[in-house]
């Protein structure tokens, strides 16, 4: 489904105001805020006077047209791209005051899923995931083992742990991407254009392992272009839309 197609299913709220409070009483811890936020690509704008908020345990959808700047905002959120304007803090981080030393810390606390599966080609699944662990400080090889096997059974891939990525599926790719993304138990997961390379029934299998995950209490950042997946699973939904970030809901049928 197009962007033509989206609009007959969705309304704009609003913009979300500069005054938006963040200070609301919510049993839910926020995981992510940003302030009056601006985001640049090198030196071009790309979004301005962002303001939002991410509870614990929500499924957030980030849409918009190519070039609309899904994408930066994402690279902002795990340290790939400088914030260099306004207020945001992300798993206790703050964005504004980000060195370079504390990026690895800070992803530590992410779980990040991309459209291109980024899995290491030369070694099995089994020894991508325990090439993160022993990236991120896992030592001892029972406990990897046992981490392993259980993202790999969340994710309904226990029994491919010997297989390496070529002989895998694209769907059976992204699901081990969303296995890596859980290795270290992270507070937030990122999952920038996860469907982007798969065709639709592969999508609604990857869509359902995502939304199982988020119903296990996790928190879910997802960019997508895929529309029709939206209006399946609807959750709550901001868009990129002429330098703006503001939120959209779909329309009653």
């Amino acid at each position: 489904m197009g962007l033509k197609g989206l609009n007959a299913d969705f309304k704009t709220i609003m913009p979300i105001p500069q005054s938006y409070s963040f200070n609301r009483n919510s049993m839910s811890a926020t995981v992510l805020e940003l302030k009056d936020v601006s985001i640049f690509q090198k030196e071009n704008l790309v979004l301005n006077d962002v303001c939002l908020e991410v509870k614990e345990g929500e499924f957030v959808y980030l849409i918009g047209k190519t070039g609309s700047g899904k994408s930066s905002f994402m690279k902002t959120l795990y340290g790939d791209l400088p914030l260099k304007q306004g207020e945001g803090t992300i798993v206790d981080f703050d964005l504004k005051t980000l060195k370079e030393k504390d990026i690895p810390y800070l992803r530590r606390k992410l779980g990040i899923v991309f459209q291109d599966f980024k899995l290491l080609p030369d070694r099995t699944i089994q020894k991508n995931l325990q090439f993160v662990l022993k990236a991120t400080g896992w030592k001892e090889q029972s406990k990897m083992d046992e981490q392993i096997a259980d993202v790999l059974d969340k994710v309904g891939m226990k029994t491919k742990g010997f297989k390496f990525p070529h002989e895998l599926s694209g769907g059976e790719q992204q699901r081990i991407a969303i296995a890596r993304a859980l290795l270290n138990d992270p507070e937030l997961i990122l999952a920038d254009e996860p469907t982007g390379n798969l065709d639709p029934q592969t999508s609604v299998e990857v869509m359902k392992v995502l939304q199982d995950i988020n119903k296990s209490g996790r928190t879910i950042l997802m960019a997508t272009h895929d529309y029709a997946l939206i209006l399946k699973y609807p959750s709550k939904t901001l868009k990129c839309d002429g330098n703006k970030v503001f939120e959209v809901v779909q329309r009653a049928v």
